[in-house]
């Protein structure tokens, strides 16, 4: 079983898009095994994007997502990564498939509501930074053996 990070941003909480969020990645079979709300600070944010420091968008990046709270949550399943970059669909929400989540809700490349991992090693790392492993919980779901 993969995991992946998923972060719900500061525009999909202001605007009320996290329960729909979470839902699609649930009802495409994920688990959710850990899950916290948080008010991102600057070092966490600078942590995250370590890969873009030194880039044009960086500073960008770091303001945004340490704007408002987000919401953090560690999903679990067969393909995890692959299945949340395809529900996510393109970065820039102008270019996301009609039934991707920016696709259906993104208005602006600067302000695509969610991020996932972009590889299992990635997700890996990420989990990390905002998850300690007591903080994860493995459980079984009479349901997986419906969807695995």
């Amino acid at each position: 079983m993969e995991r992946s990070l998923v972060l719900i941003k500061p525009d999909a909480i202001q605007r009320g898009l996290a329960g729909e969020i979470i839902t699609r990645l649930e009802r495409k079979g994920l688990k959710i095994v850990a899950l916290k709300m948080l008010h991102m600070d600057k070092a966490l944010a600078q942590r995250h994007y370590a890969v873009h420091k030194g880039k044009a968008f960086f500073d960008g990046l770091v303001n945004f997502i340490t704007s408002s709270p987000i919401i953090a949550i560690v999903f679990q399943g067969e393909n995890a990564v692959e299945i949340i970059r395809q529900m996510m669909g393109e970065t820039d929400p102008a270019n996301a498939h009609p039934g991707t989540i920016r696709g259906d809700f993104g208005i602006d490349i600067g302000y695509n509501l969610i991020h996932g991992s972009d590889s299992l090693e990635n997700a890996s790392k990420e989990i990390d930074l905002f998850f300690s492993g007591e903080e994860i919980l493995d459980y079984d779901r009479e349901i997986d053996k419906w969807i695995s």
